[in-house]
């Protein structure tokens, strides 16, 4: 365990303390099973588990072999209307119209995912982000894209550009659809990294992604993730499938604060591919546990109080701080106490001053708050007023 002091700016006056007791709250707890390295088969011919948080892959096979990405290419057709929403240059409000393409393509005479959308009638993004979430509708994700850039081809180009700017170097895009494209390809590792960033940096718009149904033009469907409502946890992203590339799919789920990706591709039925992704978030999640780091009360370190009977008051956790870590994160990990300060007197007992902050290399995992231990009454000797109050003009401000 590492202790850390790093200079914050976010209040006027803050103290960041050295935590010398995480060491022994931070010990292996009673009755609980260290994680194990295991050997792990997947039927899937493409797979990778990535952790959301640090972005480490926990198991990965053929990772960087393109293959054509079905419908989970919309997860990048997406992104790109995300981004508009948060800069302001698309509104929920706007109408796109259901072209001849994008009704011929992917509406109802097409025989693929729709949203069945009216040909000609102008449908509010609003809705049309459902269409494609839930329902996966072509229609609805070649609507967005005409409107957008003019046409379904200019779109998929600015997706594939936006891929390089984001560091992805694999992924070709040639519709906003996934349906069968020369060239058209990506990764099970460059689509766990674009779910991450649509989780981490969209966390609203990702709220569709566990929206259970999705009705228009009178026509019920519900969303294609199987693992939603039977799967602890899941709350995403997206399935797909054609016959050159099988049954894939992107899948997340979060427990105790720690959310996995899993991508597979290449399985033979859809419930194959359940019960894989139900295997492979399993086995992610077994590598790591449950680690109490403090218990309310604990002694976590101590603060400089300015004009009090003492100079100095003990902080405690004021409540369970519990988070699941792997062991090469525990051994890595680091505490930092951060507080305002520094306290005057009195001081009440059971204030909240601050909290404890913990990391894994360098990546925020868990905090908790912390408070004032005892109570400090003002000094009563005019001499300790006087040299503390010295002090606190000179240092405290």
């Amino acid at each position: 365990m590492k202790h850390t002091a790093r200079p914050r700016k976010d209040w006027p006056s803050i103290v960041l303390c050295f935590i010398t007791a995480i060491m022994a709250v931070m010990a292996w707890q009673p009755g609980v099973a260290h994680a194990q390295t295991e050997s792990f088969e997947t039927r899937a011919s493409h797979a990778i588990i990535m952790d959301s948080r640090s972005g480490a892959v926990i198991l990965e096979k053929n990772p960087d072999e393109p293959f054509p990405p079905a419908s989970m290419t919309k997860i990048m057709t997406m992104l790109l209307v995300y981004e508009r929403l948060k800069e302001g240059n698309l509104k929920l409000t706007d109408t796109f119209t259901i072209s001849e393409h994008a009704w011929r393509t992917g509406g109802a005479p097409s025989g693929s995912s729709t949203m069945y959308a009216e040909l000609g009638s102008s449908v509010a993004l609003a809705d049309l982000i459902p269409g494609a979430v839930v329902q996966s509708g072509n229609d609805a994700a070649i609507a967005i894209a005409e409107g957008i850039a003019g046409s379904e081809e200019v779109y998929a180009d600015m997706m594939t550009a936006r891929a390089r700017e984001l560091g992805l170097t694999r992924s070709v895009f040639k519709n906003v659809t996934g349906l069968p494209a020369e060239g058209h390809v990506s990764t099970v590792r460059e689509l766990a990294s674009l779910a991450r960033y649509l989780i981490e940096v969209f966390p609203e718009q990702y709220k569709y992604y566990s929206q259970p149904e999705f009705t228009w033009n009178n026509i019920r469907q519900r969303n294609r993730n199987p693992l939603l409502g039977s799967y602890p946890g899941a709350d995403g992203v997206k399935t797909g499938y054609i016959s050159d590339s099988g049954y894939g799919m992107i899948g997340s789920a979060e427990r105790e604060g720690r959310r996995l990706i899993v991508v597979v591709a290449g399985l033979k039925s859809a419930r194959e591919r359940e019960e894989e992704v139900t295997r492979l978030l399993d086995y992610g999640f077994r590598q790591f546990r449950r680690v109490q780091l403090f218990s309310s009360g604990d002694t976590v370190g101590q603060a400089r109080v300015w004009g009090g009977e003492q100079s100095t008051v003990r902080i405690v956790a004021g409540a369970d701080i519990v988070t699941s870590m792997s062991d090469q994160e525990l051994a890595a990990a680091e505490a930092r106490l951060v507080y305002k300060g520094p306290l005057v007197a009195p001081v009440k007992a059971g204030t909240e001053i601050g909290k404890v902050m913990i990391y894994a290399g360098g990546k925020f995992v868990s905090s908790g708050p912390v408070v004032v231990r005892d109570s400090v009454e003002p000094t009563g000797s005019i001499w300790s007023k006087a040299l503390d109050s010295a002090l606190f003009m000179t240092f405290g401000g």
